[in-house]
């Protein structure tokens, strides 16, 4: 059976479409379309850079801006460090064992480099373009007006989204296209390497740094019952820095390799199991077809999408900024799904019987619902209106930080079975259309539409990836307008007047921005889901293919009867993949916990109350190093004790390790929903108490304070890794596991020990290097 290093894409050229277009030509004009998702995305960078903008508030972003710079600059340093490491597993497979040419070895690596570069590019776009809009959304909720409060972060959430999208499928394509058939195959396999190895530890790192810098400036409100973002609390600074790495930059590399990894999971699939050259020229161009209607879906749904919110709250003075944006997700999945029927009737029609179009057109939809239908649902757990918020915040009345935190839990629990409930459905009924007559085509036709339920969660999305950026914008802005100090600046509302034509409104701006920092808790919760999902799912088609490997193309039925819970390698290793599940997300929280320990020491000892009206900038970039210092030390110990745990468990036993990959993904799954919403419940809760309640500083507020600290790595740190961590552990799996059983049976073991030697070193420093030092009084 082919492995990924045999992997050899047929002659795009062979099949044609669309009345003679060839699918290599057709695929060129694809090119074009990413061009115009690229030059869409910088045109809304130039426009909100142009934006006006108070120089105080400017001055804020900008400080926010270069402290983010000097914690990207560090993380791009230490991926590098780490590729290292993945470079020297790629060449011991691939030169090593597999014998490929040099000049192959080094495309590959190129390859996983440039995955890297891809998801380093995004997140810092994304980081950039969010801290402009931070301080252009703030300086327009002066104009009295809440329309412009949220069309701001949203054109930034498209802008990085149509980028990111864009640049992922057009680095694909070029591949496909560009690269020689032989290549092109162990290539997409670097790229997608590069990608999550990039994502993984800007997602860890970026978790754990804000969450740290927000505990650490969360804490004072109570401690020294000042407001929240009090300009003079040297945390502040910290958390908006937070935002940006955990918020913006993890998510925006996370997407981008999200996409890529997916796509990589199909092209492996259809290589594999489909043993018709001219059907999987078809199903190749008619998957990035879908891919490129995306892009065009997204597009005129945010136009169509714009001009009736502007119609409807334009002039407003008051609206609900939670409402455009979730008739933009649904909006975009109706689009998505129409385009999707119509390309898959135009490139596929002759396909299998004439039939196949639309039975995979509507696989693919059973995603795209998801897509919309999950945002919906963490809705109902998360947002500010729902009744598990609002069963949060009666809690707290009466029974405090308790009561509280146990109400979270619940809203966690309980959205953890409605959508899974919703998942199950979907790949269910995409089952069932898998039964309609795609085993003539290909093996295995319900991992073909599982892996397409996956890619049919991403068919929305730029837009999936704008309402998730949505939400650190928003947070920013109600900082930037806090540390900016604006309303203490003499003759401010004369000056505003002068120089920008308006009379600020000081009061209704601050109402604006804390009630929209709520709309962006609740969308920065909906995508959290969706990419957990996508790689849980996706996941399925990519063990599929180490399956295929190891079963000789489900032809050795020994090796097939291996693959059960009656079989004790697979079986122990199902419950291998708990365990490691429970200890990512304790040590993830612990590298919260500790740095947020000696943060919040810093902060307490260092705070000016008195005379001073903003904190020192030496003491705000003390709590950053501060920050970076512990989110470096805890994604060390949790990228290596994977790292290692992967190479272990592949050369262990190659059954073993299948159900170990199954686990991860099982319990990943669950584990990240409960977490995300229920830290999204305790964080909205919070917003409630603030803005509807009026009651900061009070009890009640204190208390919703410590259950928002509580869930704060819950949603933000833990839940949100395991996303990256699912992908990357399964597809570096592939490696692992193609250059296991190319090993002699006792190298094999004897590395098998002294992996998981090295990541128990790992585990055990997870704790005991991170640990706070023990009083001894």
């Amino acid at each position: 059976m082919a492995s990924e290093a045999d992997l050899v894409l047929p002659d795009l050229s062979s099949v044609s479409f669309l009345g003679g277009i060839p699918g290599h030509t057709l695929l060129m004009y694809g090119l074009a379309v990413c061009l115009f998702g690229m030059i869409f995305g910088l045109i809304q960078y130039r426009g909100i850079n142009r934006l006006p903008v108070h120089a105080a508030m400017r001055e804020i972003s900008e400080l926010i801006y270069e402290t983010c710079k000097t914690y990207l600059i560090t993380q791009g340093k230490f991926i590098l460090i780490l590729w290292v490491l993945v470079g020297a597993i790629i060449v011991a497979y691939f030169y090593g064992l597999s014998h490929l040419e040099p000049v192959k070895v080094a495309a590959i690596l190129a390859c996983s480099l440039l995955g890297i570069a891809g998801s380093y590019a995004v997140a810092w776009f994304g980081m950039r373009i969010n801290t402009f809009a931070n301080s252009r959304t703030a300086f327009a909720s002066l104009g009295g007006k809440p329309f412009p409060t949220y069309a701001i972060p949203l054109r930034a959430g498209m802008s990085i989204g149509m980028l990111l999208i864009s640049i992922e499928l057009f680095v694909m394509l070029c591949i496909l296209l560009f690269v020689p058939a032989d290549y092109s195959g162990p290539c997409f396999i670097g790229f997608a390497i590069g990608e999550s190895l990039g994502a993984s530890v800007l997602r860890i790192a970026g978790g754990i740094f804000t969450k740290i810098a927000d505990i650490g400036s969360d804490l004072m409100k109570i401690v020294f019952k000042i407001k929240e973002d009090d300009a003079r609390n040297p945390g502040v600074i910290a958390d908006c820095t937070g935002d940006n790495a955990g918020d913006s930059v993890g998510p925006t590399a996370d997407g981008f390799e999200t996409y890529g990894v997916t796509g990589v999971a199909l092209i492996s699939f259809i290589l594999l199991a489909i043993k018709d050259p001219a059907i999987q020229v078809l199903l190749l161009v008619w998957i990035f077809a879908m891919r490129l209607v995306m892009i065009l879906a997204s597009a005129v749904s945010y136009w169509v999408n714009d001009i009736i919110a502007k119609m409807r709250y334009g002039n407003a003075d008051e609206m609900n900024f939670e409402k455009p944006l979730i008739t933009l997700v649904w909006l975009t999945s109706i689009v998505s799904i129409v385009l999707t029927y119509a390309a898959s009737n135009l490139l596929i029609k002759d396909l299998g019987d004439g039939t196949m179009w639309w039975k995979l057109a509507s696989i693919i939809t059973c995603g795209t619902i998801a897509g919309a239908l999950i945002p919906e649902l963490v809705n109902r757990f998360t947002s500010t209106e729902c009744a598990h918020v609002r069963n949060v915040v009666q809690c707290s009345k009466e029974g405090g930080a308790p009561l509280n935190i146990l109400a979270g839990l619940v809203a966690g629990n309980f959205s953890a079975y409605w959508m899974g409930l919703a998942i199950i459905a979907l790949m269910g009924a995409a089952y069932g259309f898998s039964l309609m007559g795609l085993d003539v085509m290909m093996l295995a036709p319900s991992v073909f539409a599982f892996g397409l339920v996956a890619f049919g969660f991403l068919s929305m999305g730029p837009v999936t990836i704008a309402v998730d950026s949505y939400g650190p914008v928003t947070d920013n802005a109600q900082s930037v307008y806090e540390l900016s100090l604006i309303e203490t600046i003499p003759n401010i509302k004369q000056n505003i007047q002068n120089e920008f034509g308006f009379q600020p409104d000081f009061d209704n701006a601050k109402r604006y921005l804390e009630a929209n920092d709520g709309a962006g808790n609740t969308f920065k919760a909906t995508a959290k889901p969706v990419l957990i999902g996508t790689a849980v799912v996706g996941s399925t088609t990519m063990i599929f293919s180490i399956i295929m490997i190891l079963t000789g193309g489900l032809t050795d039925t020994s090796a097939i009867a291996k693959l059960s819970i009656l079989s004790p390698p697979f079986l122990l290793g199902l419950l291998m993949g708990g365990a490691v599940i429970y200890w990512f997300t304790g040590a993830s929280m612990n590298a919260v916990t500790t740095g947020a320990y000696y943060a919040v020491e810093f902060i307490k000892k260092n705070i000016k109350l008195e005379g001073v009206e903003k904190a020192s900038t030496e003491d705000s970039k003390k709590v950053v190093e501060i920050c970076t210092k512990f989110a470096q030390k805890g994604m060390i110990n949790l990228f290596l004790t994977i790292f290692f745990s992967t190479l272990a468990f592949a050369c262990l036993d190659s059954y073993f390790f299948i159900g170990y990959l199954i686990s991860i993904a099982l319990f990943g799954l669950y584990q990240a929903i409960f977490m995300a919403n229920a830290g999204g419940a305790w964080d909205n809760a919070k917003k409630v108490v603030e803005t509807e309640l009026h009651a900061k500083g009070t009890e009640l507020h204190d208390a919703t304070v410590v259950g928002d600290t509580v869930g704060d790595p819950f949603k933000d740190t833990s839940s949100v890794a395991l996303n990256p961590i699912i992908k990357f552990t399964t597809l570096f799996g592939l490696l692992a596991i193609e250059l296991a059983i190319k090993l002699d049976s006792m190298i094999a073991l004897s590395l098998a020990g002294i992996f998981f030697v090295l990541s128990l070193v790992f585990v055990h420093r997870s704790f005991f290097s991170m640990r706070i030092a023990v009083d001894k009084d």
